[in-house]
């Protein structure tokens, strides 16, 4: 019975993404009313009704960009129609009935996404970056990618995001996975110094890979950490993609450095200009042998980006993730598999992929395996790490947290060359989580107090930083 229910649900979405496709502009708040409908058991119902309200305002910044996205000159067609397809129907509404019901039977978490590392190799050598220190040390095989992601989907994930290294050096693999899995969604967190013409063209074939461009801010910013004329090659980068109407955006980390960069209005504006229809946000992290804690951004820093970032979801049209500081949102950390994994390119299973500790091999362990492990089930009971969600994380947020799961769990370092005593790791963050904590306390009282931000308040704010 179960098998032809879902059956009907595919056939009602499928029609309802061709309804949309005819008339984005008016059928779009018709179909909300059907989802608050098909999805009236989720938690996150509420949001078709504000979103519904937003979509009645024509000035207002999410309806410019829903009509940014379903403008014909801006993204193709067909693959508008898959990638929308594929998140809506298979990521969206099947998939989580599909990751609910395997994580009730199981008891432990299932994944939205997979992070997957396809080598451990990178073309850049980038100040504080773990990788540099890898090298061609290892890899996932083309069957080993692919049967993660086919036991994946049997769970209901059918996110995929490589990650590395530099996972372009995998261009054919990775054409391969997103031409033989064509029911995903598939994306890169890329320095873009490799994506060319003929792997643009590819893309345009697929279509249902998403590049997440990586970039420290404007020219001087991002050569400092990634060496001479990366930004420039950012730049074509975006362009060839642009030229064929395929869907990117750029993935920043914002450290004391660069901070007041990337929460400029002028460089949202240039990524807009650029073509970018999203923003991932990071904040650096002193992680492995080579890392520079000196780099990692302050307190006030980083209440400037959490400032900053909200502005501008009000007056830009723009998607933008801020990974630290949109825990309210997400009602604390989403890693361990609570929404998302890691698997690096020796095959362990980490539960982030700033969390470099594992006990399962996907070598020798099966997703669900790994999921049901103590490192998974740890992280799984100690979720949320903090009653206040602006303190999602268990390493930058609440000091001794995630020495405590490793311990407990047995867990050990995945770094390739130099493995990390979690204790050690932990010390680092230590001061930076005592600074944001009565940050993280007054934030928590605003949004309780219902205190709203603006654009003034992020202004002072950058003036101070």
């Amino acid at each position: 019975m179960g098998g032809i229910k879902q059956k009907i649900d595919s056939i009602a979405v499928k029609t309802l993404i061709s309804y949309l496709d005819s008339d984005p502009e008016n059928n779009i708040p018709r179909i909300l009313q059907w989802l608050r409908h098909f999805d009236k058991d989720s938690p996150y119902n509420s949001m078709y009704e504000q979103i519904s309200k937003y979509l009645e305002d024509p000035s207002n910044n999410w309806n410019i960009f829903m009509k940014t996205i379903y403008s014909n000159s801006r993204i193709e067609p067909r693959v508008r129609k898959r990638l929308f397809g594929n998140f809506a129907l298979n990521a969206g509404f099947l998939g989580k009935r599909q990751r609910s019901a395997v994580s009730e039977a199981e008891g432990c978490n299932v994944p939205w996404a997979i992070l997957l590392d396809p080598t451990s190799a990178c073309n850049l050598r980038c100040i504080g970056c773990w990788a540099a220190q890898y090298g061609q040390q290892f890899s996932l095989d083309y069957n080993l990618l692919d049967r993660i992601v086919r036991q994946g989907k049997e769970m209901g994930t059918f996110v995929y995001l490589f990650t590395g290294g530099e996972p372009l050096l995998r261009k054919d693999d990775i054409i391969k996975l997103c031409s033989s899995h064509g029911d995903c969604i598939f994306s890169a967190f890329t320095n873009g110094t490799l994506l060319d013409e003929p792997f643009a063209d590819k893309i345009l074939e697929v279509g249902n890979f998403v590049p997440a461009i990586s970039i420290e801010g404007f020219e001087e910013e991002t050569d400092m950490r990634r060496g001479k004329g990366t930004y420039r090659a950012v730049l074509r980068a975006m362009d060839i993609l642009r030229e064929r109407r395929l869907p990117f955006g750029f993935s920043s980390c914002y450290h004391r450095k660069n901070t007041s960069v990337i929460g400029s209005e002028q460089f949202f504006d240039e990524m807009m200009d650029r073509g970018c229809l999203f923003g991932w946000l990071f904040t650096y992290m002193p992680v492995g042998r080579d890392a520079v804690p000196e780099l990692m951004a302050t307190a006030e820093q980083r209440e400037f980006m959490y400032r900053r970032v909200r502005e501008f979801r009000r007056t830009k049209p723009i998607f933008t993730l801020d990974f630290w500081n949109d825990g309210d949102y997400v009602e604390g950390c989403i890693a361990g598999g609570r929404c998302y994994l890691h698997i690096n390119a020796a095959g362990d299973v980490e539960p982030c992929a700033f969390i470099h500790y594992a006990d399962s091999n996907i070598k020798e362990k099966s997703l669900l395996e790994a999921l049901k492990s103590p490192l998974f089930m740890e992280y799984r009971k100690k979720q949320p790490f903090s009653r206040n969600y602006f303190r999602p994380c268990p390493l930058l947020d609440n000091p001794g947290c995630l020495s405590y799961i490793v311990h407990a769990s047995g867990a050990s370092s995945t770094e390739f060359s130099a493995p990390e005593d979690v204790d050690t790791l932990t010390s680092k963050c230590t001061r930076a989580a005592m600074a944001w904590e009565p940050v993280a306390r007054r934030l928590a009282e605003e949004k309780l107090q219902g205190i709203p931000e603006t654009a003034e308040t992020a202004a002072g704010k950058e003036k101070n930083l």
